[in-house]
């Protein structure tokens, strides 16, 4: 679509982040709010309380999430960095509630994805302010020649991420920079890209809606068939199971969609990390 500038493109594939995008007006910011806020209703608990599964793929059963997948505000930028043809892996909210002391260790979105190649790119859109004082992400350049780094699902407490996976080979920590988001704006980075966050030291909930979008050529490693979401172009690859989008919220058929995908992921996930112990073992 040509939204990005050619220095804007050239410092994504450098440094291997680009920040802030505005998007959101103050109006569409409080309805994604609203909407999570039903959820949550309809789950009985914060997202953070209720069970792992759903915080991810919610676009399987909220049409306010799967319009997000699809806005062009976001698929613009998506285009320019990886191509027309744009699939959705997987989604995740990421919430640290006020004052708590949940974080994310230095990792890589591609550890335990399973892809081939690695040509991810991740959209992370601030429902409300992530700031320093927040936990906003903090992350390293990539130098043009990100590489897969060792890693371990190590279960750490307190972890945002749900196998508390953290790189566990020595690397350079120096060079790194914040990407602090104003609520209604967006970050893109690779997935090879280290990042981390720290713990919401701020009085309000840190809420994040990551996406994590791939071109069409882009296929599993494995035998296993996974499902993805296509919201531009055609699935020239043919290498996933397509989805349906919602036809409401929280309808039968988009729970039943969101049982399925979630635990195939989880297989998938479980596979992955033997695979990249394996891999590493022989290195």
């Amino acid at each position: 679509m040509g939204i990005l500038t050619t220095e804007q493109v050239e410092a994504y594939k450098q440094n291997g982040f680009l920040h802030p995008f505005p998007m959101l007006s103050a109006a569409e910011t409080s309805a994604c709010l609203a909407g999570l806020g039903r959820f949550e209703q309809w789950l009985g608990a914060p997202v953070t309380k209720a069970d792992m599964k759903w915080r991810s793929f919610t676009y399987t059963h909220l049409p306010w999430v799967d319009a997000i997948a699809r806005d062009p505000r976001i698929l613009d930028v998506v285009e320019d960095l990886i191509g027309p043809d744009i699939l959705v892996w997987t989604s995740t909210f990421f919430i640290k509630e006020p004052m708590t002391p949940n974080y994310a260790a230095w990792h890589q979105d591609s550890t335990y994805f399973g892809l081939e190649p690695l040509e991810q790119v991740a959209i992370w859109i601030a429902l409300t302010d992530a700031s320093h004082e927040a936990g906003c992400m903090e992350v390293l350049p990539t130098h043009g020649a990100g590489r897969q780094m060792h890693h371990a699902a190590l279960r750490l407490e307190n972890s945002i991420n749900g196998g508390g996976q953290a790189i566990v080979e020595p690397f350079d920590e120096g060079g790194s920079s914040e990407m602090a988001l104003n609520a209604g704006s967006f970050s893109a980075h690779d997935t090879l890209c280290v990042h981390r966050s720290a713990p919401n030291r701020a009085a309000h909930r840190r809420i994040g809606l990551g996406f994590n979008f791939i071109p069409a050529h882009v296929r599993p490693n494995t035998g296993r068939r996974m499902p993805a979401l296509l919201v531009r172009g055609t699935d020239k690859g043919g290498h996933f199971d397509l989805l349906s989008p919602p036809s409401g919220e929280l309808e039968p058929e988009g729970l039943a969609q969101h049982e399925e995908i979630y635990t195939r992921y989880r297989e998938n996930y479980r596979e992955q990390e033997k695979r990249h112990e394996r891999e590493f073992a022989s290195a």
